[in-house]
């Protein structure tokens, strides 16, 4: 028997259970092996809010969805439509994607036809072990398809799936950059958003969820043993596996939207209302609806949700997308909530790497910094400084320094000691890191929104030329400024994203809001990565892998941990701070070295100037290159750069 709901199968046969507090009755419906016709509607009995029924001599791989009746009364929030076909919230395994049509929306119209049918499956759990990733590791964000479709050497059948990230060459690729962890954008079943039909384009990045527990068939044919064999496949090279999951709306959308699961079942409880307005919807996520992930049905279904990746497939942890609306209650956002406690607190997730977005549209949305230990957060705050100072932009010298080191302007408020920051330049969402140096603004035109979806204030930069180019000098610059920015995260203090393509230069053509080009605007083109910045994201990610400390959690106390210095190779004094185009900036930290041994002073210098500069390094350190190579105590660093040095 189930708690939250779903299907125990048994020698005997299935239990199937289906919660629903205003639904008058259930209906269970039954199909034949290809889905296509139903076989039989079996009422379910209610005990209390469940509604429950078992089948003798049901086997795995049946097909089943459910039929809840009750009042269709849109105002109040109900919305029962015995015609809609509902996918069970806790289905593991589905028979095919969820495709949008209008009759999805139409009250009385059966869906029968259109919707992913459920299949009965055996619970194969693996052994659960403790995660290979550690915070302050280097995680490599992976939209599953786009990352494979045109890799040469994955079988074709086998592109743009969850399988291929297991192929030897991408394992390989990943362990030249050496990543600790891949995080997967979501590969739960979606659906796209109603209006992308319509322009000819589809969602290749999948946050628009409709079941939860369920892998879309389209990334992840094989099921669950696919993600099980490939987490195993990662993890035996040392790699980790973070899913991105999506427990902030559903793809049901807005009142317009269709009826596929959560809507039928129990769209007021399910969903968040405005008060004194139960048919009015929340959207606190620009989406069309908002989840009520403090109503402890919610909860229980996102706790089993984690659980399930965890004991079904082990993998290591996750990322929240818009997470504060996992800490939102009807009085705003509680860190200490009962759904994040729940995450934190449950035994099966102990452990587990949890990575929140902290932020979402609601009010009191932005909570950078305020979620619970030990949740990691994504630090935009960083990010937006690493690309403003290298812009060029005036007085950044400060904010910069912080964000190296583990911005404790954001994480040490409440007096915590140890960064949980996911520094970050670029994401799935907005630029490239390549595009951030060859646009002024966004080029979304492909998208059919006429340019005005995605952000505006990107800090980006074009190096004198919008878009592609053959001038050198600006081909040159960029080059530099690539490798720059590659460098400063690397060097940065806390756990590192990069996306996928990032370290070789991929483009998508100044769209920053490429959610709906599953095409070549976003797939990676394989053939024409950039060698030398990929060699060079190679040696950065061995360099921070040698010295411990640039991974570390903890904040420099500033007593013997790090030193700043100016041109001079002085230490830092107010008015080098303060100085609005300062165009350098140098740190020493002591570190492990991992490599010869003991300890070591680690030397960075950043030139974001767009010339040479004469470098005088501290005077009381002989250095020398990492080569071997001894350095004078001046020397010439070229213009937008940035370099190691060890001393001697």
């Amino acid at each position: 028997m189930t708690t939250g709901g779903g299907v125990v199968l048994t020698e005997a046969g299935a239990e199937f259970s289906l919660w629903s507090r205003h639904g008058e009755r259930v209906e269970l419906c039954l199909f034949d092996a290809a889905g296509e016709r139903e076989l039989r509607r079996l009422p379910m009995m209610r005990e209390g809010d469940m509604h429950r029924l078992f089948v003798a001599g049901m086997k795995a791989g049946a097909r089943y969805g459910y039929r809840v009746h009750g009042p269709y009364e849109p105002e109040r929030g109900l919305w029962f439509d015995p015609a809609k076909l509902l996918v069970d919230p806790y289905a593991v395994h589905l028979d095919r994607s969820f495709r949008h049509d209008a009759r999805l929306a139409v009250f009385g119209e059966d869906t029968a036809d259109l919707v992913p049918k459920a299949i009965v499956t055996r619970s194969e759990p693996v052994t659960v072990e403790p995660p290979v990733f550690e915070p302050g590791g280097f995680i490599y964000e992976v939209p599953v398809r786009g990352f494979t479709m045109l890799h040469p050497e994955v079988p074709q059948a086998q592109r743009g799936t969850v399988a291929a990230l297991a192929h030897p060459a991408v394992i390989a690729h990943l362990k030249r950059i050496g990543v600790d962890a891949v995080e997967l954008l979501p590969i739960t079943a979606w659906i796209d958003e109603r209006h992308l039909p319509p322009l000819g384009l589809s969602n290749s990045w999948g946050y628009n969820p409709v079941a939860f527990m369920a892998l879309d068939p389209r990334l992840c044919p094989g099921g669950l043993a696919e993600l099980r064999q490939t987490v195993a496949a990662l993890r035996a090279e040392g790699i980790g596996t973070i899913l991105d999951l999506v427990f902030n709306h559903s793809g049901e959308s807005d009142r317009h939207g269709a009826t596929l699961s959560l809507r039928g079942i129990d769209h007021a409880s399910y969903y968040r209302h405005v008060v004194g307005e139960p048919g009015v919807l929340v959207n606190d996520t620009g989406c069309g609806n908002t989840l009520a992930c403090d109503h402890p049905q919610v909860r229980r279904l996102i706790v089993d949700s984690l659980r399930h990746f965890v004991t079904a497939a082990g993998v290591d942890g996750f990322r929240f997308d818009l997470a504060p609306i996992l800490g939102r209650t009807m009085e705003g956002f509680d860190p200490r909530g009962e759904t994040l406690t729940a995450l934190l607190r449950d035994p099966v997730l102990e452990g587990r790497v949890m990575i929140a977005e902290p932020w979402d549209i609601g009010p009191g949305g932005y909570q950078a910094g305020n979620f619970p230990p030990p949740f990691l957060e994504w630090n935009d705050r960083a990010r937006d400084t690493i690309r403003r100072y290298w812009r060029g932009d005036a007085h950044m010298t400060g904010a910069f320094a912080t964000a190296l080191a583990g911005s404790s302007d954001v994480f040490a408020r409440s007096g915590q000691r140890r960064t949980r920051s996911v520094n970050f330049i670029a994401a799935h969402d907005g630029f490239t890191l390549a595009d951030l140096t060859a646009y002024n603004v966004k080029h979304n035109e492909a998208n059919g929104e006429d340019n005005r979806d995605g952000h505006n204030d990107n800090h980006s930069w074009n190096n004198g030329v919008e878009g592609p180019t053959s001038d050198m000098h600006v081909r040159a610059a960029r080059t530099a400024d690539r490798a720059a920015l590659l460098a400063t995260l690397f060097a940065s203090r806390g756990t590192i994203m990069l996306t996928a393509g990032d370290e070789a230069g991929r483009s998508q053509r100044g769209n920053n809001n490429a959610y709906a080009q599953d095409n070549e605007i976003t797939w990676l083109d394989w053939s024409a990565l950039d060698e030398d910045l990929l060699n060079h994201t190679a040696q950065l990610s061995s360099l921070r892998k040698r010295f411990a400390a640039l991974g570390e959690q903890d904040f420099f106390t500033g007593q013997g941990d790090v030193t700043w210095f100016n041109l001079q190779g002085e230490p830092m004094r107010r008015e080098d701070w303060e100085d609005p185009q300062a165009a350098f900036l140098g740190m020493v930290i002591e570190t492990p070295d991992n490599k010869a041994g003991g300890m070591a002073g680690l030397a960075i210098l950043f030139n974001r100037a767009g010339c040479d500069l004469c470098v005088a390094l501290p005077a009381e350190r002989a250095w020398k290159r990492l080569s071997g190579e001894m350095a004078a105590l001046r020397l010439t660093l070229r213009a937008r750069s940035v370099e190691f040095l060890l001393s001697a």
